[in-house]
């Protein structure tokens, strides 16, 4: 893991229980336990974890006094203090190969779990196909939703073990591409099948500025965009969730957007209107428009979540441009809002331009490993604020031009791939 620790902006303001479940110790020690609830107002002593510390909770008042978490869920729970009751254990899972892994933990008691996805609109979800399909693992499904037929592709790992519940990420392709190119490029099954999750690709059926034939966007992000045309998106959106979610064993508590130029574009509209469902996003050169601009092209500005998502929010410096949007204000306009709202979020940026960011993992990942990686390590249950990377660093797979929160990356130098816009 590299380690770094920039983020000044996130604090948890937590009291009493509230940091017995929310606070755990390091999520990288193999035993933690809890510490000792604190007397009257006193707060309660820090959970230990194998030779770490576990976070310190506040102390209540009188009997309400609790003690710290420790470290991972085999952490026992702290002893009980003269006016107080101890602190819990810790909830983040096992660290695995790759990272933290988080996602792979069950929620500690009392913490907020997704709701369960929207009925289908379509009546009875179409079956999907098995992974040992002889269709391979990978298919292009057709479905209907909001009464027209549209396609996604689906990627499911191998080997899917009996009760293992697999998150979603969905994956929304750029200008100039398609759902098979964003599983091309992304090497979606070899990563699919290392991180353990399944992918949803959906392929676009157009977003025509003005109704302009030659003008299509791709994704309902512009304002010219009408509200029937955005909740078809989110209709269509909804429907994958929901058929995915009834055929397959899935973690409702990890589900992500990640979205690519345009797809990143619908990625961070998409997250103001379906919070509820998401646990974590990804905008690659992507964001949000200034309330109150104007333009042809202009893009929506940020909606209010209903539940906070910490994000990984990326462009590629002052050169990324593409069809008139300057994406590194559009990416700005994006971590103000993240700022106002007090979500986590690491900030990268590569230097490229409007291209194919650079990763460069080290051995034995796949590409874009990091991306994946995040995903992982932020379920749902994480308070608002809140990221194992703030004690942790970011994991290995990350590239080293990003860091967290705002302001924090140190642009990336080097040769670079070559511009593709409309990437």
């Amino acid at each position: 893991m590299r380690y770094k620790t920039k983020w000044l902006g996130v604090t948890l303001a937590c009291a009493g229980m509230a940091c017995a479940w929310a606070c755990g110790g390091s999520t990288h020690r193999d035993t933690g336990s809890g510490g000792t609830g604190g007397g009257d107002a006193a707060a309660g002593s820090a959970g230990t974890s194998n030779g770490g510390t576990g976070a310190t909770a506040s102390g209540g008042t009188g009997a309400t006094s609790t003690g710290g978490s420790g470290g991972i869920p085999d952490g026992s729970a702290g002893t009980s203090g003269a006016a107080g009751s101890g602190g819990s254990g810790g909830y983040i899972a096992d660290a695995g190969a790759l990272g933290i892994g988080g996602c792979s933990a069950d929620p500690p008691p009392g913490a907020p779990e997704a709701p369960d996805p929207k009925p289908y609109s379509g009546g009875s979800c179409p079956t999907l196909p098995a992974a040992w399909s002889d269709a391979g693992p990978s298919h292009e499904i057709t479905f209907k939703s909001s009464g027209k037929d549209r396609i996604f592709m689906l990627v499911l790992p191998d080997n899917i073990q009996p009760g293992e519940k697999l998150p979603i990420i969905f994956l929304w392709h750029w200008l100039g591409g398609s759902a098979k190119s964003f599983y091309d490029k992304g090497d979606v099954q070899n990563a699919a099948n290392a991180q353990r999750f399944i992918a949803v690709l959906p392929e676009s059926e157009g977003a025509y500025i003005l109704g302009l034939s030659f003008a299509d966007m791709k994704w309902p992000y512009d304002v010219t965009q009408t509200p029937a045309r955005v909740n078809e998106e989110l209709t269509f959106f909804d429907d994958m969730l929901s058929c995915v979610s009834q055929q397959y064993s899935v973690n409702k508590n990890c589900v992500a957007s990640v979205g690519v130029s345009a797809g990143a574009l619908w990625t961070d509209q998409l997250i103001g209107q379906r919070s509820e469902y998401l646990s974590s996003f990804e905008s690659l050169s992507g964001g949000v428009g200034a309330p109150g601009g104007t333009g042809a092209i202009t893009i929506k500005p940020w909606t209010e979540w209903k539940h906070p998502i910490p994000g990984m929010v990326l462009w590629g410096g002052p050169g990324d441009q593409c069809v008139l949007q300057q994406f590194a204000g559009l990416s700005h306009n994006l971590e103000n809002a993240l700022i106002k709202d007090g979500s986590f979020f690491t900030e990268c940026v590569h230097n490229c331009g409007h291209a194919e960011p650079p990763f460069d993992p080290p051995s034995g990942y796949t590409t874009y490993a990091g991306l994946w990686q995040f995903v992982l390590d932020h379920p749902y249950w994480l308070p608002k604020g809140y990221s194992p990377y703030v004690a942790q660093g970011l994991p290995a797979s990350d590239p080293p031009w990003c860091d967290i929160g705002p302001g924090s990356a140190t642009p990336r130098t080097g040769t670079c791939p070559p511009p593709a816009c409309p990437f």
